[in-house]
């Protein structure tokens, strides 16, 4: 029995799944690039940085955003070592389904959908809350029993309270736009991805380089508040801590290899699309927290819109409000299109495997899109979003991605030996040392997060196990022919 939950997928039948492809193959590294980006620059730069500044880091912000940047950096060369290798969707599932094992790969997938499906959700708060600000700036009011999740995380750590609001309804409804898109096609979602980036980032340079010159030193002090006595509140341990939950903010460059399978070239370009974009998305990040906590200070940053409040507060940057609001909703748009689009295509390999029904399996004639785990996907990315707020969606998020990059990073390490004649395009250096510290690092803000996070991931991982039991243990296609 054990050696039948740890059986491994030959790498020629994921090479095999490559060639008789069912996906469009559209993508080249410059649209790779921008859907990282797409990814990567969204709700964690616009609504993220305020709260872990307020209630964790404090300006220290930056050295969280270095130290969850470095695991990223750590990580993302696992990833890309794997993109080049197994160029196939499913992204750390099917990495780990070659080298860990059918059961490490179902926990590694069933924690993917945890990250994907609750991005979106979270990224869909997030937008809500910049699409409020902007619609009052210009002169009316949205009821806050519209706008608001009817329930909140509570004084406790296990505690959750309802608000006494309805549904954030602008969240449910720009999922229900952005699953129509996924629905078309990805060489649409792409064009539409590219346009967004553009938007976003120019908005973001131009906080950038407005706000620097209206930077109060004195908000900067300290850098580490001392801690309140509390594991996570301020201090070296509220630095750790916030890099943790802020790790959500990089999730996008893994999104990046779930499209392998709609890539041009994926062996050269999987590894350019998941780098260069990891890149140019930390050094702005950086920049960004700098400039935002120099702008105002941190506790007063604990906020759904956090870069519109610095605005706010510079009467003489007022001009810059609204189109950083409008950058906001633009960039939390894209982030959400690619982990709605990667979600469905985890859910395609999962199927494939036998793992997950059929229905998973599906792709649409005409758009060449995995349609019906689109619209699930989209179901209750739009459920979730309307009920719950950013806090709880964000942790969970991180906590999800945390664990599939500390997989992954140990994957390469095992595939190394035994796996060697597999043909690399791309080789992680040093690999020691970049795979051990990349899973250290990861593992080490897992451990960081809050106790009910690891409550939250203990029940879903309890859910995962039981279906897969019930259901994917009996129908998988790897045990059906007998190895």
């Amino acid at each position: 029995m054990p050696k039948r939950l740890f059986s491994t997928k030959p790498v020629g039948e994921l090479h095999e799944a490559d060639t008789s492809n069912e996906l469009h193959r559209t993508l080249d590294a410059r649209a790779l690039v921008l859907l990282g980006i797409g990814a990567i620059i969204g709700t964690g730069i616009f609504v993220l940085t305020g709260t872990a500044a307020a209630n964790h880091a404090g300006p220290a912000l930056i050295v969280s955003f270095l130290i969850a940047g470095l695991g990223c950096a750590l990580a993302g060369l696992c990833y890309a070592e794997f993109a080049s290798m197994i160029p196939v969707s499913g992204s750390a599932y099917s990495y780990s389904y070659a080298t860990l094992g059918e059961l490490v790969a179902w926990f590694i997938g069933w924690n993917l959908i945890l990250e994907y499906l609750f991005a979106a959700a979270t990224v869909a708060v997030g937008w809500s809350g910049y699409v409020v600000s902007l619609v009052e700036q210009l002169g009316f009011h949205l009821p806050d029993a519209l706008t608001n999740a009817p329930l909140t995380k509570g004084e406790g750590h296990f505690e959750i309270v309802r608000t006494g609001a309805l549904v954030n309804l602008p969240a449910v409804l720009v999922v229900a736009a952005i699953t129509a898109l996924c629905y078309v096609g990805i060489h649409q979602s792409a064009r539409f991805n590219a346009i967004v980036v553009a938007i976003k980032v120019t908005v973001i340079v131009l906080f950038i380089g407005f706000g620097m010159w209206v930077i109060d030193g004195a908000n900067w002090q300290p850098f580490i508040p001392e801690n309140t006595g509390t594991f996570g509140k301020f201090g070296w341990s509220g630095v750790v801590q916030a890099a943790g939950i802020i790790f959500f903010a990089y999730i996008g460059f893994d999104a990046v290899s779930t499209a392998a399978q709609e890539a041009k070239n994926p062996q050269r370009d999987m590894p350019i699309g998941i780098l260069a974009s990891l890149a140019v998305c930390t050094v702005l990040y950086v920049a960004v927290s700098a400039v935002l906590t120099g702008m105002v200070h941190y506790s007063e940053l604990n906020t759904a819109a956090p870069v519109a409040l610095a605005l706010d507060r510079h009467p003489e940057l007022s001009w810059l409000a609204g189109w950083i609001k409008l950058g906001a909703i633009a960039g939390m748009t894209s982030v959400m299109l690619v982990m709605m689009l990667g979600q469905p295509r985890i859910f395609y390999a999962m199927s494939r495997d036998g793992l997950l029904p059929p229905v998973f399996r599906r792709v649409h004639p005409t758009h060449k899109t995995p349609y019906v785990g689109t619209l699930i996907t989209g179901t209750l990315a739009a459920l979730i979003a309307g009920l719950f707020p950013v806090t709880i969606l964000g942790e969970l998020v991180s906590i999800g991605t945390l664990l599939a990059f500390t997989t992954v990073c140990i994957g390469v390490l095992v595939l190394r030996y035994t796996r060697p004649d597999i043909p690399r395009h791309f080789k992680v250096p040093a690999p020691w040392f970049v795979c051990i510290t990349g899973a250290l690092v990861c593992t080490g803000m897992m451990v960081s997060l809050p106790p009910d996070t690891w409550v939250r991931l203990a029940g879903w991982t309890v859910l995962g196990f039981l279906i897969y039991f019930f259901y994917g243990f009996r129908h998988s296609e790897l045990r059906k022919t007998g190895r």
